[in-house]
């Protein structure tokens, strides 16, 4: 997981050393065995960057990981307001086994507010994998993304405490 995190870091630092083909292939495999839940979905993924590779464009599949990472955490999330149980609501349950009809309303919400997060996530880093420096994409995807996860978590917190407190 912590090879994950600093991903983007790695490639910054030895992308001028080793080149895109060895950080390509790293960076799928890596992707196929970080996300099991989506074994397949990531599987494919993989095989989709290592073609990118393959026609030419290595370092472009390189740098695809995190939108890789985005439309699978995007497929998964996405999947769950049809399929069974939304994540969030799943998650909710663990701290509370009975929730409320208004707690399943507002975990549905949550999920739909993480999809966008996720679409508007993958979005600036298609754009930092085909446009910017990978420096900037380096920034964007090893800082700046991860800043955005912790803000919708700490922003989702203070809302979920703020209508509770209105219930109570």
């Amino acid at each position: 997981m912590a090879l994950a995190l600093i991903w983007p870091l790695l490639v910054l630092l030895l992308h001028d050393d080793i080149g895109s083909w060895p950080l390509l292939v790293i960076g799928a495999a890596l992707l196929a065995w970080r996300m099991p839940q989506a074994r397949y979905l990531a599987a494919a993924a993989a095989v989709l960057l290592v073609a990118l590779g393959g026609l030419g464009h290595a370092e472009l599949g390189m740098r695809g990981y995190p939108i890789a990472v985005n439309a699978i955490m995007l497929a998964i999330f996405l999947s769950s307001l049809w399929r069974g149980m939304p994540i969030i609501e799943r998650l909710a349950r663990l701290r509370e086994p009975e929730l409320p009809a208004a707690g399943i309303r507002y975990t549905r919400h949550v999920t739909w507010a993480w999809c966008g997060f996720f679409v508007l996530n993958g979005g600036i880093a298609c754009w930092t994998a085909l446009y910017a420096s990978l420096a900037t994409w380096t920034l964007y995807n090893g800082a700046i993304s991860y800043g955005l996860i912790a803000i919708m978590f700490a922003g989702e917190w203070l809302l979920r405490h703020r209508m509770r407190s209105r219930l109570s």
